[in-house]
């Protein structure tokens, strides 16, 4: 996990891209509903936001579904989603979402998008440093 210093999260810039309210409620239906399917153990379904690129490095819904439920615990039971800024970064946008696990700690997940011509998928997840949230 890559540590920044939390004010880092505050101080995003806005690209033009990230601005239209359009684009921000469909990149944040694709993140709602991936862990959504998560919570529900809908790998498959979960597997359908994911990028050709991250479809391509794990083959199959259940290596996908396996990778989450052990690397990123906090996406495979999650709680309490809040959408924060939506960025751009190195021509790509970045939505940041924070959640919780069933323990109550808060996380802040970076979700990479990538728009393809059927509509946005999660080409990339990096965990980064939460503000202090209490249960």
């Amino acid at each position: 996990m890559r540590l920044l210093p939390t004010l880092a999260l505050l101080a995003w810039p806005l690209g033009a891209a990230a601005q239209d309210a359009q684009t921000q409620a469909a990149i944040e239906a694709v993140i709602a509903d991936q862990l959504s399917d998560f919570n529900a153990r809908d790998v498959p379904g979960a597997w359908e936001h994911a990028s050709p690129g991250i479809q391509g490095i794990f083959g199959t819904p259940e290596n996908f579904g396996r990778m989450v439920e052990d690397g990123y615990p906090m996406v495979w039971d999650n709680h309490d989603a809040r959408f924060l800024e939506l960025g751009e970064e190195g021509g790509a946008l970045h939505q940041r979402v924070l959640l919780k696990d069933p323990e109550g700690r808060g996380w802040v997940l970076d979700y990479e998008m990538v728009e393809l011509p059927d509509g946005w998928r999660i080409d990339g997840v990096q965990v980064l440093p939460a503000p202090d949230v209490a249960a």
